[in-house]
């Protein structure tokens, strides 16, 4: 997989901490948020990118620190690419937000990783965090990234859409988690034909309804393109600038992510995927821990 510019880091440590820990593809610069060349001699030997959680114990600076310290040493890394707040902690213990703002700083004044970046942040917060960095850091602690749930099933949520905006006015790469949305654009499953997970079984016999228009628009753009309805919506996201993050259970479904690269969908395309997303019955529901 080295030739397609990606390498992989063993996470299964950090699941067990519940920690999410991940390469990135080193084809992407994301604490610069530019493409890198496609040359071989421009890959990146591994970008590792970390989330450390919010628990209600870690209510110092120092506690987020010495997480980072752990995930360097389970992933036997010298520095991070970027150090992640895996969530915000303002919809429920707001006092904890300031440490852990000053702690992910303190991550990187301390030389563990590159950039810092956020998940599941809203818009709103995203702005409170922007403004903690230029009044008390001087911007000198880089926030590269931000990362949510983003696809065709949550793109009518208005959240949604301002976080394109907001992430160009504080300068950092959008990053879309669950491009995907859990499989349900693959086009592989129906109300007959529904995953072999219960929880995803309920959650799709809620949303597949109110989103057939979609799929259908998603399939005959895939037929128009010859391409696969992941590989469409995948392209979406990339469309709206955003870095999508689909998950892989094998090197199948990994070499079919790839096939999303390379080309891009026309106007035409993208506006009809719009109209059909923003027309969806009910839109995928939004992490539980994501902020406004």
């Amino acid at each position: 997989r080295m030739e397609q510019g990606i390498d992989d880091s063993d996470n299964s440590v950090s699941k067990r901490k519940n920690e999410e820990e991940s390469s990135l593809p080193a084809w992407l610069d994301l604490v610069g948020g530019k493409s890198l060349s496609m040359s071989p001699s421009s890959y990146l030997p591994q970008q590792v990118a970390t989330k450390l959680a919010p628990y209600p114990w870690r209510i110092t600076p120092n506690q987020v620190v010495q997480a980072a310290k752990g995930s360097l040493r389970r992933l036997e890394q010298p520095k991070l690419a970027v150090a992640q707040l895996h969530w915000s902690t303002a919809k429920y213990q707001p006092f904890q937000e300031r440490a852990l703002w000053e702690g992910i700083c303190q991550v990187y004044e301390q030389g563990m990783c590159d950039a810092i970046g956020v998940s599941n942040y809203g818009p709103v917060q995203l702005q409170k965090i922007s403004k903690f960095l230029q009044e008390e850091k001087e911007n000198e602690v880089p926030l590269a990234i931000a990362q949510i749930q983003y696809s065709l099933m949550t793109y009518g949520q208005e959240q949604t859409q301002d976080m394109n905006s907001v992430c160009d006015d504080v300068n950092c790469r959008l990053v879309s988690y669950s491009p995907l949305c859990l499989g349900l654009l693959t086009g592989k499953y129906t109300l007959d034909n529904l995953p072999k997970s219960k929880a995803r079984q309920q959650l799709f016999r809620e949303l597949l309804p109110g989103a057939q228009d979609l799929l259908s628009t998603l399939e005959v753009v895939a037929k128009e393109y010859n391409r696969s309805q992941s590989q469409v919506a995948i392209n979406w996201c990339m469309s709206k600038g955003t870095v999508p993050i689909p998950g892989a259970r094998n090197a199948a479904q990994a070499k079919e992510n790839l096939g999303a690269t390379g080309w891009s969908l026309k106007s035409d395309a993208i506006l009809a995927l719009d109209m059909a997303a923003k027309q969806v019955g009910k839109p995928m529901i939004q992490n539980i821990f994501q902020t406004k």
